[in-house]
C-alpha cells in the first residue's frame, strides 16, 4: 500500500484534528517531528501488522521508536501535564487518520500499552511497566472490508477436536482429548 501523508493542513481539516490547533500552533511542541515520524511507509505497515498479526493497537507497532525520537521524548518528559496530554491525544488522531485511509475503522476498544507509575506534580506522567513509557492505552482497529485472521478462541470453536485440560486427583493438569 502507498504511503499516507498527513500534513498540518490535512490534520486541521480533520473532524478531530481541528480541535488540536493549540498543539499544531505551539512552536515548542514537536508536532512536525510527529508528522514526519508517521509519514514513513514502513512505520505505517508496522502499525497495520500490529493489529493484523500481533492483536495489538497500531500504536504498539511503533511506540518504542516514537518515544525514542529525542525531540518527542524530551517534550513528553516535561512536567507540563496538559500540554503533553494534548500531544499524546493528537498522536492518536494521526494514527486514526492513517489507519482509516489504509482501510481500517475504530473498534471503540482500547489496547493497553503500559502501566502508569505513581507520580507527583513535580514529575511527568510515565509508565512503570508495559510496552510504552509515555502512552497508557491506544485505540484498536478492524478492517472495513471485514477480512481478518481468526482469534485462537474462534479457531478452537471451528476445530473438530480440541484438547481439554483436566486436573488429576493429585492436582496436576493432564491432557485429555475431547471431540466436538
Amino acid at each position: 500500500m502507498s504511503r499516507i501523508q498527513i500534513t498540518r493542513n490535512s490534520f486541521l481539516a480533520d473532524r478531530q484534528g481541528n480541535k488540536f490547533a493549540d498543539v499544531v500552533n505551539d512552536r515548542e511542541q514537536p508536532f512536525d517531528a510527529v508528522l514526519k515520524f508517521f509519514s514513513d511507509v514502513d512505520r505505517q505497515r508496522r502499525m497495520e501488522e500490529s493489529e493484523t498479526h500481533h492483536d495489538r493497537a497500531p500504536l504498539a507497532g511503533v511506540v518504542r521508536e516514537l518515544e525514542a525520537q529525542p525531540e518527542i521524548n524530551q517534550f513528553l518528559a516535561g512536567v507540563h501535564v496538559k500540554r503533553t496530554t494534548r500531544l499524546r491525544q493528537a498522536i492518536g488522531v494521526i494514527v486514526r487518520m492513517i489507519m482509516e485511509r489504509r482501510g481500517w475503522q475504530k473498534t471503540g476498544k482500547k489496547g493497553s500499552l503500559g502501566v502508569r507509575a505513581a507520580t507527583s506534580e513535580e514529575t511527568p506522567k510515565h509508565n512503570s511497566g508495559g510496552l510504552a513509557f509515555w502512552f497508557v492505552r491506544a485505540e484498536r482497529y478492524e478492517r472495513t472490508d471485514g477480512k481478518r485472521f481468526l482469534t485462537v478462541q474462534e479457531r478452537c470453536l471451528e476445530f473438530p477436536a480440541t484438547v481439554a485440560r483436566k486436573r488429576s486427583s493429585k492436582g496436576r493438569k493432564r491432557v485429555t482429548e475431547r471431540t466436538a
